[in-house]
């Protein structure tokens, strides 16, 4: 198999609002746009898409069309979470559901929620702790 695509599409309530979330506060630009269907697409990074699904639209298997319950994490690598922090959380005034803090594994992040229940978790990277460096492969 030669994969030449890999994003994840998430079964919303409502296309509309959960668009304007991706595109006025994480910086996504549509690329494609239907009343059921939009694919986003990080204009500074082009292989970073994301798409939005109507769950009641009939391409979703009957059976499967219910929106997001929660539980369903997205992480957004930056150069800066402290920036975003302040633009995100103190600016936007964005729902925090994890405040800013180092993690010892090697991460400095927090999660805002987004539309239907969904997390976004964003992260720099940092060096972990010595109990954390053994388990990262190459």
């Amino acid at each position: 198999m030669t994969l030449t695509g890999f994003y994840p599409v998430l079964a919303t309530r409502d296309v509309v609002a959960a668009r304007s979330f991706y595109q006025s506060h994480l910086g996504f630009e549509v690329t494609f746009e239907a009343d059921w269907y939009v694919s986003l697409r990080r204009p500074d990074a082009p292989h970073y898409e994301l798409a939005l699904l109507d769950h009641t639209h009939p391409t979703v298997p009957e059976g499967y069309r219910t929106p997001l319950q929660g539980g369903l994490l997205l992480n957004l690598e930056v150069d800066d979470v402290d920036a975003e922090h302040r633009r995100l959380v103190g600016e936007a005034g964005l729902t925090e559901l994890l405040p800013l803090r180092t993690e010892p594994f090697g991460q400095r992040h927090f999660i805002v929620a987004a539309p239907d229940g969904v997390m976004v978790d964003v992260i720099t990277v940092v060096p972990p702790d010595a109990e954390y460096a053994g388990a990262y492969v190459g």
